[in-house]
């Protein structure tokens, strides 16, 4: 049983893995030694054995393919991908919210992720095996104020996950979302901060407590193994039972 579930030697290709919960995804992954490859814009520096960190644009497709390109050529295999790079630009007058942000955010959470998946899939193809595994949120669900652009950006790439599944599914590739409720990180800290914020946000859920970033390294996990090997084109939130909670008491 525990091999079903394991992830050991697994190249693993983590977006937005410099900070946050990509970070925290990728050092896990690693420390179920996984072999790891986790890109960002910014630099990270890491002396650990088997987890590679790389300076790299995901929007920047020459970029995104000749990291992609050596990954292979260093292993002969990309077994997972995880597209976890966001960002998300809240202002507080929708009605004039900028273009520039808009771009900025559909480029980085949709357009990225399906550059990059593209690019992995060739790879993956040449296998007839591979688990993509894109982030979303429940902001792909439901109405968020403020925020139209990673609103968008979330529901876009959770319905992108759902056609690359139909059109990978013959190579044995399989594309999942896993969608994340709130979780304290970085992104959030505002939002935790104000009192009265944290405690709505808490009483939304089923579980009554936001969600920490481990929470999400165990069905993460158990969409990088074998153990889902028969599950694509779906979505997995981990959100304490926000989305089924219908009556906030």
């Amino acid at each position: 049983m525990n091999d079903l579930f394991s992830i050991k030697n697994k190249i693993i290709i983590i977006t937005g893995g410099g900070g946050g919960i990509g970070y925290f995804l990728a050092t896990e992954m690693w420390e179920n030694s996984a072999i790891v490859y986790a890109i960002d814009k910014k630099t990270v520096v890491s002396n650990k054995k088997n987890f590679f960190t790389v300076k790299s644009d995901i929007t920047n497709r020459k970029k995104i393919y000749r990291v992609c390109d050596k990954i292979f050529k260093n292993h002969g295999k990309i077994d997972v991908l995880i597209n976890n790079a966001g960002i998300t630009l809240p202002k507080e007058n929708y009605v004039e919210y900028p273009y520039a942000d808009w771009d900025q955010t559909i480029k980085t959470n949709l357009t990225g992720a399906f550059m990059t998946a593209q690019i992995v899939a060739q790879y993956m193809k040449k296998q007839n095996s591979g688990s993509i595994i894109n982030i979303t949120s429940i902001n792909a669900e439901l109405g968020f104020p403020n925020n139209p652009a990673y609103v968008a950006s979330k529901g876009g790439l959770k319905m992108l996950t759902k056609s690359l599944a139909k059109d990978y599914g013959k190579y044995g590739i399989r594309v999942n979302n896993l969608g994340p409720g709130y979780i304290k990180t970085n992104m959030t800290k505002k939002s935790y901060a104000n009192k009265t914020t944290r405690i709505a946000r808490e009483k939304q859920t089923l579980l009554g407590r936001w969600g920490e970033i481990s929470d999400l390294i165990g069905p993460c996990m158990f969409l990088a193994s074998d153990a889902s090997k028969y599950i694509t084109g779906q979505d997995i939130y981990v959100d304490g039972g926000w989305l089924a909670n219908g009556l906030v008491e």
